[in-house]
């Protein structure tokens, strides 16, 4: 190799002046957030997202692999928040029906906060493929997992009666699409929405003596 040539660099390390760690692929997520939530998937490219995180295009790839990986990562992160809040509801000592209360309010709360990535899930999330589409619904089966072992103690405690897999998804569809009518300045706030749908689901679900 001639001085003029430099010394090659490894395969598969960025150029030195790429910008490295963590700092980086958070903005990079976070663009990705809003512009999927606005544009769809299909409808934002990656030249878009390097834009608007200040990253070349080639310093992009090395940092998102690729525009379904980094859909992945987008939706990955909401899902394993939300399933973290809810385990921790239902691991608490708590009754059945004060879980089901919790489970509804931290649903909501989430929505509320994180409604862009809740947008891409219920548009988007179809586009994932293999592995990525596997992993997501299995994260997606455990959160629901979740809610079913929380009735099923409220039917062993003899404060709910037994649900079926309609009333299952029913319940999860109600909370799901507040995302589709919920405003940060609009009337309601996540805590009443939640009041309202526990009242709603408990009057439906309760037992009956």
């Amino acid at each position: 190799m001639t001085a003029q040539s430099g010394a090659a660099r490894p395969v598969g390390r960025p150029p030195r002046e790429v910008p490295q760690g963590d700092v980086t692929r958070r903005r990079i997520h976070r663009v990705a957030v809003e512009l999927f939530a606005e544009k769809g998937y299909h409808g934002t490219g990656v030249a878009e997202i390097g834009r608007g995180a200040g990253v070349r295009q080639g310093a992009l790839y090395y940092h998102i692999g690729s525009k379904e990986e980094l859909l992945f990562q987008v939706l990955k992160v909401h899902v394993e928040e939300s399933l973290r809040g809810e385990s921790a509801v239902v691991a608490g000592d708590l009754p059945p029906e004060r879980k089901l209360e919790e489970l509804i309010a931290h649903h909501v709360r989430t929505i509320a906060e994180h409604r862009d990535e809740v947008v891409i899930y219920l548009r988007d999330a179809g586009n994932l493929s293999g592995d990525r589409a596997r992993e997501l619904q299995r994260l997606r089966d455990e959160v629901e997992e979740l809610w079913r072992q929380v009735l099923a103690e409220g039917v062993h405690a003899g404060v709910f009666r037994p649900v079926d897999q309609i009333e299952v998804n029913g319940l999860l569809g109600l909370v799901n699409t507040v995302y589709l009518w919920y405003r940060a300045a609009g009337r309601f706030a996540p805590g009443e929405i939640a009041g309202k749908f526990f009242a709603l689901a408990f009057e439906g679900i309760g037992a009956r003596t």
